[in-house]
């Protein structure tokens, strides 16, 4: 990666939408150029997709909960199996595994605490291999962002 695919990155992360034409001329490149690094950045997984960002307050999604899980066991079938599962519900918009005292790190979105008080007895306690659950409530955001430092 040079200067000019960096250029293309970060006008790409401040307007995704961009046309082709409008970012060409944002890096002074011609256009077939600039869709060549564009195409070969996404087929090498340096762009990986393309997203729009709600704001989840206006979607009355307000309450932001940190699960930290612990798990029973440490096994290849279960961390696997406990990966796939998080990837199965739209409420659980983001899983690192973690090292330290948690197994992994969930940040859950929901309506209020009574709807995550569902989501964790329906759904989090009986995810493969959860011993335990320790949930932290966000009280506001101070800063989230998609941006990279590039």
């Amino acid at each position: 990666m040079d200067e000019v695919d960096l250029k293309i990155l970060r006008a790409l992360q401040a307007k995704p939408d961009m046309s082709n034409v409008d970012l060409a001329a944002a890096v002074c490149l011609s256009h077939t150029p600039c869709w060549r690094r564009v195409k070969r950045m996404e087929a090498d997984g340096v762009i990986a997709r393309r997203a729009v960002i709600f704001d989840p307050k206006q979607l009355g999604l307000a309450v932001n909960v940190f699960a930290n899980l612990r798990l029973k066991q440490h096994d290849e079938e279960t961390l696997e199996a406990l990966e796939s599962a998080t990837c199965h519900y739209p409420e659980i918009v983001e899983c690192f595994s973690m090292s330290g005292e948690s197994d992994y790190i969930v940040r859950v979105v929901a309506r209020s605490i009574e709807d995550y008080e569902h989501f964790l007895k329906k759904v989090l306690l009986h995810l493969p291999g959860v011993a335990s659950i320790n949930s932290s409530f966000a009280l506001k955001c101070v800063k989230m962002t998609t941006d990279l430092p590039l």
